[in-house]
């Protein structure tokens, strides 16, 4: 059964077996195997991939309309450590709840797109702008996120999900909270600077099905 908002998001549906496939990426190295299975428009992960990422990155840009937002959080592999180098691919809606166009291979996930790759520390960071509900609609705010285990494989987490949301239901937690990844769930905070903070630890390989036996440790 696929994720609601993902399959709200996406109309055309992918069939990747979790093997490497054999196109290179954008930044010129083979793509990592797709694993919890299935999984709509896995493949754009790759699609603008840049060749160099930092730990703090965007979503949206400086000047896009908006409520201030960032997400942050901390990855760990299976033994509980920090884990370093792993890539987290976040996409989301524009503060009216449209994902503005492309134009790009990944025009399903829209313009509203980036990269982070986890510091020697595992920390990650994201600023954008927090994401409207979709129009005519009671799905709740949201930001998907992907992980990319390098030279290992790919596989879609829990969205990042907002405790003050008031579309946020008891039914909408019930069918929207997996745990794939941990918690995504989370209560924003309003920093120093006017900033609404979140944090979204994430946890490779929990409740990913067929996550490679072993996982990264």
């Amino acid at each position: 059964m696929l994720r609601p908002l993902q399959a709200a998001a996406i109309l055309i549906a992918f069939a990747i077996l979790p093997a490497c496939a054999a196109e290179p990426a954008a930044s010129g190295r083979a793509r990592e195997a797709v694993v919890g299975l299935p999984c709509e428009g896995c493949e754009a992960v790759f699609a603008g991939l840049p060749a160099t990422l930092t730990a703090h990155a965007r979503i949206a840009p400086a000047d896009e309309p908006g409520r201030p937002l960032r997400i942050k959080g901390t990855i760990f592999d299976g033994a509980g450590m920090p884990a370093p180098g792993v890539i987290v691919y976040a996409y989301q809606t524009n503060a009216q709840g449209l994902y503005p166009p492309a134009g790009t291979a990944a025009h399903h996930h829209g313009r509203l797109r980036g990269w982070a790759q986890s510091d020697a520390e595992g920390r990650y960071a994201f600023d954008t702008v927090r994401p409207g509900g979709y129009p005519d609609s009671d799905l709740p705010e949201h930001v998907h996120l992907h992980v990319i285990e390098v030279g290992r494989c790919t596989y879609y987490i829990d969205d990042v999900l907002f405790e003050d949301d008031p579309r946020l239901t008891a039914a909408k937690r019930a069918t929207l909270i997996t745990g794939r990844g941990g918690s995504g769930l989370a209560m924003p905070t309003l920093d120093e600077a006017g900033v609404h903070v979140v944090v979204r630890d994430i946890h490779l390989g929990r409740n990913i099905p067929g996550y490679p036996e072993g996982g990264r440790e």
